[in-house]
């Protein structure tokens, strides 16, 4: 899955740095399509998953040439911005109502923003005022400016991209009792979180035994994460 993900990007970064105008990227999706994608992307199907990336990357080079145009390094932040918007097809959820777009376009915003404040480590060497970019209007844009922003989507999309992982190992890695279990006591399918005392009175097994499979469910997840 992983090497796979890297060949997408890469190939999407092929792309973006290939042509030079929005009329050379895939159009965006209907409404209904877009919809209908992510239906079929919840359900595993990886096709669709590329799919809406491949059809959203004008917006990677939208976001790059709109905010970061006069910036050196705009290959890496092409790259950095293809991860974001990966990671929002991955982590947005339509019955929020949110239109994909502008979830689509805070994660890339903030994968970028999150480059720009690891370049804090070089603050030896870099002064937090250097100038790195200029706006719309013409200001100046300096690391300061980037590293002030308040901005938490960051760890929202962090906190979905590790529950989706946890998810997808409980399904693939776990037999059918701990699966049943985990779920159980922490509330994977949406419901409210149960006790072991909890879990035990409903499935009809004693307490400790409910802990020694927990514990157990728990080392074998911890192995593959």
């Amino acid at each position: 899955m992983f090497s796979a993900l890297i060949s997408l990007l890469l190939n999407a970064v092929h792309l973006l740095l290939g042509i030079g105008t929005p009329q050379g990227f895939p159009p965006p999706l209907p409404a209904e399509e877009e919809q209908a994608a992510f239906v079929a992307k919840q359900q595993g199907d990886q096709k669709a998953r590329e799919k809406l990336i491949l059809h959203n990357l004008r917006l990677v080079s939208h976001i790059v040439r709109k905010y970061y145009g006069t910036a050196k390094n705009q290959e890496d932040l092409v790259s950095i911005g293809s991860i974001g918007l990966v990671k929002a097809v991955d982590t947005f959820k339509p019955e929020t109502g949110t239109r994909f777009a502008t979830y689509a376009a805070k994660c890339i915003q903030n994968e970028i923003l999150m480059f720009f404040r690891s370049q804090r480590k070089l603050a030896a060497e870099v002064s937090i005022n250097e100038t790195i970019d200029v706006d719309r209007d013409g200001n100046p844009l300096t690391y300061m400016d980037v590293i002030a922003t308040e901005d938490h989507i960051e760890e929202e999309v962090d906190l979905r991209v590790k529950g989706a992982r946890v998810r997808r190992l409980v399904s693939e890695v776990l037999d059918e009792r701990e699966r049943q279990i985990i779920v159980l006591r922490y509330g994977l399918g949406g419901n409210e979180p149960l006790t072991q005392r909890e879990v035990a009175q409903l499935l009809g097994i004693s307490r400790s035994y409910v802990s020694r499979i927990e514990k157990g469910a728990l080392n074998t997840l911890r192995k593959y994460c």
